[in-house]
């Protein structure tokens, strides 16, 4: 009503915004405590709208192809004909067979492919039927004429059955349609709109959690879906949600693949590798937003675009510092998604209106996003360095399996941080629910742990670059941390001045290099992409930047005598953000001309491989300890060298 009234008001400028305070505190047996709550959800509703980003654009002009048996696409060709273009791939007959009058056009055959998105979704298939459906008037007279029952309803022959009687061509002579000499004959052609009957087994078909825009499935039942398709005729228009870098991808080097993390957890299958170019390629109309794969991504190199974590950290700040100046302790932050989430926790609004259930407690602060799986670790422990006691990501059953996985990763990461840090509790949870009774029974069930987060609120702004979020969260946690202050009981001991932290999903570490088997190659060198790897130009030395480390596991890859190991960890020490030595090793000199061209170990593993190969033995074997121009001096210094002019027909030189 107020928006309408807002439409009616000549000079009206002012944009209305809605914050709901009724489900989310007003309808609650806690209502009497939640003013905190109220005034930190209306404060961040002051907050201006996120930055424009660019949009992906879709074009359908309603050319649908439904897939599946011919009785059930007809009846759904019948439902959605009126506003759409609409063609029939048959699958069968069904129960019932077509009708007897061609109302679409019908194709068949085998299909070999079917990819793309709303608006250019491309199909390929193999006609290898001998009934041609053009040409098929579907007068029965072969299906009556068969004597082995090997013609149905949907006009095609199912070979598996025919005896080659060949009755069915004798009584198709008038129309032609039937021809067992016909080639199979390959076609392709793009639909803006695809409908599959068929079950999810069908091969090929898209079986993700997150199918394309414009394909849809029908059980037969749920008109919604029809009523659904029926409006994309048009153009439509979406955010490109993420921001790739590539100069920051831990994914290839060199062709060899390290971090995959975002290609593992995509429920759109979205994102592929390309690892002959060092990247990953990332399709934005496959995309629907989700935001997993920035949040698992250990580098930053891919972001949330819409709206950015530096928006979204401005509004959980927002939430955190309005709720604690009202007079709220122990702030619970609620991370739910806007469509099944914010529905769960309006029913549980109403359920505690009518008494039914206890509702949202006056400590939970209600945040929407996009979608749950968008924000990670580093916002999570930035909101715990700006006061919040617990952050709790609700998840319902419209996320990926796969989603639940990765959040509960980055969950175990966090807190085995908070924890090492003498941060006692359970500061982050993941609620898998439902039901409004369930969730109520969750939220209750929060106030059965006691959190201790930082004596003092932080009040750093959450970064663009993932990394350096993370870093600031943790200098904040770090200087507050109970286990490091010096009246820690007992005090933290120099032995145990870091904090191991889970294999999966850790974006935080170091490297263990078996200084026996390590050769100072340098190989991980070039192959690491956060300049974790140094070199050092002066010495053979192999440095390492803890803080730089991202755990992608290249070095781990590259290295060829696999001397390498990763250590994921939170080093608590100074020494972490300096370069430290791995390894090192003294240089080898040349044996002719004194010059130091290689490191002792390296020479000597060479040395000791080859030895035994009729190539370097002698001389030649002595030439390996030379540098490479002493070594071409050497060649043609040596009188016992074979040369061309020795040669019978060689020419000699003047």
């Amino acid at each position: 009503m107020f928006s309408e009234l807002a439409e009616q008001t000549q000079g009206a400028v002012s944009v209305i915004k809605f914050v709901n305070i009724r489900e989310t505190g007003g309808w609650s047996q806690d209502a009497k405590n939640a003013s905190p709550k109220i005034a930190a959800l209306l404060a961040a509703t002051h907050l201006p709208e996120p930055d424009p980003v660019p949009v992906v654009t879709y074009k359908s002009q309603g050319k649908l192809l439904i897939l599946g048996a011919m009785d059930e696409a007809e009846r759904a060709a019948a439902l959605l004909s009126d506003v759409l273009d609409v063609s029939i791939f048959a699958h069968g007959p069904g129960s019932a067979g077509g009708a007897q009058t061609r109302r679409y056009p019908v194709l068949a055959g085998r299909i070999t492919g079917l990819s793309g998105w709303l608006g250019a979704f491309d199909v390929s298939w193999d006609d290898n039927n001998p009934i041609n459906l053009d040409l098929c008037t579907r007068c029965n007279a072969c299906v009556e004429a068969c004597p082995d029952n090997a013609i149905g309803l949907d006009y095609q022959v199912d070979l598996s059955l025919c005896q080659s009687h060949r009755a069915c061509v004798k009584v198709c002579q008038s129309a032609g349609a039937i021809d067992f000499g016909r080639d199979a004959v390959a076609h392709t052609e793009r639909f803006d709109l695809v409908l599959d009957l068929r079950p999810a087994s069908a091969s090929p078909t898209f079986n993700q959690h997150a199918t394309p825009q414009g394909y849809a499935r029908w059980d037969g039942k749920d008109l919604k879906t029809l009523l659904d398709l029926r409006e994309l005729v048009g153009e439509f228009e979406k955010p490109k949600f993420f921001t790739y870098k590539q100069k920051l991808c831990a994914h290839s080097r060199n062709e060899t693949v390290g971090c995959k993390a975002c290609i593992d957890i995509c429920s759109a299958e979205a994102i592929s590798s390309d690892k002959s170019r060092q990247q990953i390629k990332v399709n934005p109309n496959l995309c629907v937003g989700c935001g997993a794969c920035t949040t698992v991504c250990p580098s930053g190199a891919l972001t949330y675009g819409y709206p950015k974590a530096s928006e979204q950290g401005q509004k959980i700040k927002t939430l955190l510092s309005t709720y604690a100046a009202a007079g709220g302790q122990e702030a619970v932050l609620l991370l739910h998604s806007q469509g099944a989430g914010q529905a769960l926790i309006g029913e549980l609004g109403r359920a505690a209106q009518l008494r039914v259930a206890q509702g949202v407690p006056a400590r939970v602060i209600p945040m929407g996003l996009w979608h749950t799986a968008s924000l990670g670790l580093e916002v999570w422990l930035s909101a715990v360095a700006q006061g919040a006691n617990q952050v709790v990501v609700l998840i319902t059953a419209e996320e990926a399996p796969q989603y639940a996985e990765g959040l509960q990763a980055q969950m175990a990461v966090a807190q085995g941080i908070l924890n090492g840090l003498g941060y006692t509790g359970t500061h982050f949870k993941l609620i898998h629910e439902t039901t409004p009774l369930g969730l109520d029974a969750a939220l209750q069930a929060l106030s059965g742990t006691r959190q201790k987060i930082p004596a003092e609120a932080a009040r750093f702004a959450v970064a663009p670059e993932k990394r350096a979020t993370l870093e600031l969260a943790l200098d904040h946690l770090m200087a507050f941390a109970p286990a490091l202050s010096e009246a820690a009981s007992p005090p933290v001991s120099k032995a145990m001045q870091a904090i191991a932290l889970p294999a999966t999903g850790s974006p935080l570490g170091s490297l263990v290099v078996n200084k026996e088997s390590c050769t100072l190659c340098l190989s991980c060198v070039s192959a690491c992409p956060a300049s974790a790897l140094q070199d050092n130009p002066q010495l053979p030395q192999l440095r390492f930047i803890e803080k730089n480390c991202v755990q992608c596991g290249l070095c781990v890859s590259t290295c060829p005598e696999n001397a390498i190991t990763l250590a994921p960890r939170l080093l608590l020490t100074p020494e972490r953000k300096q370069a430290v030595v791995l390894n090192e090793s003294q240089p080898f000199a040349c044996v002719r001309c004194h010059k130091p061209f290689g490191t002792l170990k390296a020479i000597e593993a060479m040395l000791g491989k080859l030895a035994g190969h009729s190539m370097f033995q002698g001389e030649a074997l002595e030439r390996l300890k030379m540098c490479s121009d002493c070594r071409v001096i050497d060649m043609f210094s040596d009188a016992k060298e074979a040369r061309i002019d020795d040669v019978p027909g060689g020419k000699k030189r003047p």
